[in-house]
């Protein structure tokens, strides 16, 4: 392709259809921080998806010589978070703020799923899903290990237990109660060995 030709935005491979309302799902930090004008607000529901520490931290909560552990969106199950729909104005802007938020690292495959709204309505919308082919997904680890990594990890942003931590108190505050990381809490918040 020569210069002159005109390059679709990268955000484009989000797949979002042109015209079409967007909404995004939110399971982690988006549910309490979006950074994008909203239109609608809904607690939701995601099935086949649950929330996840899948992923090793090589630079903002861990290094690649010792990993932290941060969360994806990853298959099987259910996932309670927030649907939000944007306001028209605002979808190319969200769209390409979303696209750097999110896909810094491609360890998210962006996703059009369907979510329950609290109020009963199936609504399609965006959401990261982990790729279980990146080098950084760690999959299903024995929970001690899992806790293992989010206790050492301290990368860019911090440590892996406070962002870890800082999760429970966003998701408890919500009235999400993930029942899978509140047992993973008690092994994270453990003494350690002497």
């Amino acid at each position: 392709m020569d210069s002159e030709t005109p390059q679709p935005p990268p955000y484009a491979a989000l797949g979002h259809p042109p015209g079409a309302p967007l909404w995004v799902f939110g399971y982690g930090s988006l549910m309490w921080r979006p950074g994008f004008p909203v239109a609608e607000r809904h607690p939701a529901l995601l099935h086949g998806w649950h929330r996840s520490f899948c992923l090793y931290s090589w630079r903002h909560r861990g290094t690649p010589e010792r990993p932290g552990a941060v969360l994806g969106l990853d298959r099987g199950g259910a996932c309670k978070g927030i649907a939000y729909r944007v306001p028209d104005a605002a979808t190319e802007e969200t769209l390409a703020y979303l696209w750097d938020r999110e896909m810094v690292n491609y360890v998210y495959v962006p996703k059009r799923l369907t979510a329950r709204l609290a109020d009963g309505r199936r609504q399609t919308a965006l959401a990261f899903v982990v790729d279980q082919r990146s080098p950084q997904y760690c999959g299903r680890l024995p929970p001690d290990a899992l806790a293992a990594l989010i206790r050492q990890g301290t990368g860019q942003s911090g440590r892996a237990v406070d962002y870890f931590m800082d999760l429970l108190d966003h998701l408890r505050a919500l009235g999400i109660r993930d029942h899978g990381l509140e047992a993973l809490r008690a092994l994270v918040a453990a003494p350690f060995p002497s």
